[in-house]
């Protein structure tokens, strides 16, 4: 995690004159910045995205000793056809990660500002960096992995709208203009903004908060296939309590850690009565799924305790004992799901990440015909972004397909009153029976699974 430190400082020279810019003026550093200084002439870099895969990049040319200006977020943000996971935000968008590649790529510093053209209207700029820096740490502090932010060396910080507006003037445009032309199919080479040169000055305080994921295994019986692994996981935090209000979390995400306990235990008679499967399986309780968010998955991606290539599937439980319920006007914790009763969902389960490994979808449907329950596959591409809000996202970054189990929002979603009164414990014993299942089937084959064409 990353403090406040001193000496926060953006300097810009023009036509001979420099000013200055702080926390009160229009920058701030973020979070995750390296407490450097570095000067260099200012280049335009769009939206800072190098995507080899889907042959983009940004930064072409030399852009060595460079201060870049970088656009938040990603080109096709609204487009559900995007290349960058439709209208779900792509790991290609994360900040940090952007930086590295700049770093990579030889930047000196990296400053960051709204992309306007998809987010328009005034800006409160001094509204923004209070909430990123506010006087009080909030009660759930924010986390960034050590394993990416140790690797980065340069300033990173965030600059107005107005500011940024003032410095794009040099290449004879403006901020919106070179906005929208960064909208493009494989991305667009740095534009110099002649006679601007920038000094950032960061000082953040990093702290290495030590944490731990558990995991438990159990040795497959084939020789040959042991070495390949199936994963069936589920996160045990949640969001603690404040003074006598307790944050119980009895769905989120209880139900998916008491079920990954349950399949565990059957595995382990089953092995102690003679009987594994021929691949091995881990049980893998991912910790701080709320924080960062996804800091366990991720780190276990960034640092496996199995290869990743011999990871066949990853089954994720997270929130599977409740009915999906999204009231009317229920506001932006509802974004993008349409209004429904929890009397219209006391079947149904939610595959997310079906889009992305159709053949593992497939398996676990086969295995349902013994439950009987009713899948609903459509928010892999959809503004709730709930595709990348649970510890499957990782994986599937990483190429490893991965479904997650999901049994849907509802109004005690992240509040007190998410209690185990509420829990459907038939409906979840079903699920937790189908994830074994799944998995059983899935250790007993040879099946691997292919992504789902573009």
């Amino acid at each position: 995690m990353g403090s406040l430190g001193t000496g926060n400082d953006l300097s810009v020279t023009r036509a001979g004159a420099t000013a200055h810019y702080d926390l009160t003026t229009g920058f701030y550093p973020h979070r995750y910045s390296a407490s450097a200084t570095a000067t260099g002439d200012l280049v335009f870099a769009h939206f800072g995205i190098v995507a080899r895969p889907l042959g983009y990049d940004d930064l072409g040319g030399d852009i060595r000793g460079k201060v870049l200006l970088v656009l938040d977020h990603e080109p096709g943000e609204t487009d559900s056809t995007s290349a960058f996971d439709g209208v779900v935000t792509s790991e290609y968008t994360n900040p940090l990660k952007k930086a590295l590649v700049a770093q990579e790529r030889g930047a000196a510093a990296v400053l960051f500002v709204t992309d306007v053209h998809n987010h328009q209207g005034a800006q409160r700029f001094d509204a923004a960096e209070r909430a990123y820096w506010p006087d009080q740490a909030p009660r759930l502090l924010p986390y960034t992995l050590a394993l990416w932010a140790d690797k980065l060396t340069i300033p990173v910080g965030q600059i107005s709208v107005a500011l940024a507006d003032s410095l794009v003037q040099a290449a004879g445009k403006s901020l919106a203009d070179l906005a929208r032309e960064s909208e493009s199919k494989r991305g667009s080479a740095p534009i110099p903004l002649p006679g601007v040169r920038a000094t950032v000055t960061t000082g953040v305080v990093r702290k290495t908060i030590p944490d731990r994921n558990v995991l438990a295994a159990i040795e497959g019986s084939d020789p040959r296939l042991k070495n390949e692994w199936i994963i069936i996981s589920a996160h045990p935090d949640h969001n603690g309590a404040v003074e006598d209000s307790v944050f119980h979390g009895a769905d989120d995400n209880g139900s998916g850690a008491v079920a990954l306990l349950a399949i565990a235990e059957a595995y382990a008679k089953a092995a102690a009565n003679g009987q594994r499967p021929k691949r091995s399986v881990m049980f893998a309780s991912f910790n701080s799924e709320e924080r960062g968010p996804l800091m366990g998955s991720w780190g276990y991606v960034e640092a496996p305790s199995v290869p990743l290539e011999k990871t066949i599937a990853v089954l994720n439980m997270d929130m599977i004992g409740r009915n999906e319920e999204v009231p009317e006007n229920g506001g932006a914790r509802f974004r993008g799901l349409p209004v429904q009763t929890s009397e219209q969902n006391k079947n149904t389960v939610t595959l997310m990440g079906w889009s992305r490994y159709p053949s593992l979808a497939a398996a676990v449907e086969r295995a349902n015909s013994n439950y009987g329950l009713t899948f609903k596959k459509n928010y892999d591409n959809n503004t709730s972004q709930l595709l990348r809000r649970s510890d499957q996202w990782p994986f599937l970054n990483k190429g490893v397909p991965a479904i997650w189990f999901h049994t849907g929002l509802h109004p005690d979603y992240h509040l007190v009153s998410d209690v185990v009164e509420h829990i459907n414990f038939e409906k979840m014993e079903r699920i937790a029976r189908l994830v074994h299942q799944t998995s059983w089937e899935l250790a007993q084959s040879t099946a691997r699974f292919e992504p789902a064409k573009p």
